[in-house]
């Protein structure tokens, strides 16, 4: 089994762990933190519209002088942008900022009322080999299933706030169950599980830091993750998972720790 990545439902291999971008400003720092991660190893990016780094992380990209078909690229749609006529046009806007020729990864940033038409013009894109899959962001299980009512191709990911203290099991199940590859954002909690005792604890235990103890958690339980940092150690830190294990044991009490504690909004309940 290759540990580094997840083949997707239409046979699409996606780098289990990646690199995300967002409050990345853009500018230097972006590129410079970008750089960072494809020197250590990432080779997978993710970021959005709405992030405004896109040129950032196409120059990196350009810079590292790596073959596109190395890469995998992510960006997102922002809400303001849903529709089928204006998801064409914002997908355009992105390319272009980007530098590239196709995506790896579009998503739908945020579940709208929009969702059935922008889902038609993602399937457009995808049709036409310019996005080599698709999937949506911050989706429950009542959005995927207004959307699987009524799509051609069902989305390929789901990126959802994950991390140990919100696991949101019954979704992670249905995805699992209808090959939606879970994929986490924040899986740090924005900082907040360093200071989580039992965390620190189990990290020691293993001679690992917190977030590499996440981080591994993360792909054990077979879900795509991407840290972000400006920090060129901490990078370089978040991509060494790869050779340790967590016991089963271990698995079951960093689960334990779930209370459906978000740190970012509900997709039931957020007004942007």
């Amino acid at each position: 089994m290759n540990t580094h990545n997840v083949i997707l439902k239409n046979g699409v291999s996606m780098p289990i762990l990646g690199f995300g971008t967002f409050k990345i400003p853009d500018g230097q720092v972006a590129v410079d933190s970008v750089l960072t991660a494809l020197s250590v190893g990432y080779r997978h990016i993710d970021t959005a519209a709405i992030y405004g780094n896109e040129d950032s992380v196409g120059e990196a990209v350009r810079q590292s002088g790596l073959n596109r078909n190395q890469l995998f690229i992510t960006t997102k749609l922002w809400n303001s942008d849903q529709g089928y006529d204006s998801t064409l046009r914002a997908f355009d806007k992105s390319i272009k900022k980007l530098g590239l020729d196709y995506l790896d990864l579009y998503l739908i940033h945020w579940p709208k009322p929009l969702n059935r038409e922008t889902w038609k013009a993602m399937e457009k894109l995808y049709n036409e080999k310019r996005v080599r899959a698709i999937g949506v962001s911050n989706f429950h299980i009542h959005h995927l299933l207004d959307l699987l009512d009524v799509c051609q191709i069902a989305p390929m990911v789901n990126q959802i706030e994950f991390h140990p203290r919100l696991i949101q099991s019954n979704l992670l199940e249905y995805c699992k169950n209808n090959e939606i590859q879970y994929e986490a954002w924040s899986p740090l909690m924005q900082n907040r599980a360093f200071s989580i005792p039992l965390l620190q604890q189990i990290a020691e235990k293993y001679g690992r830091t917190v977030s590499q103890l996440i981080l591994r958690w993360d792909i054990q339980m077979g879900v795509v993750t991407i840290p972000k940092s400006i920090n060129p150690d901490r990078i370089s830190e978040n991509f060494k998972i790869f050779d340790f294990e967590i016991s089963d044991e271990d698995m079951q009490l960093i689960s334990s720790l779930d209370k459906g504690e978000r740190v970012g909004p509900d997709p039931d309940n957020f007004n942007f």
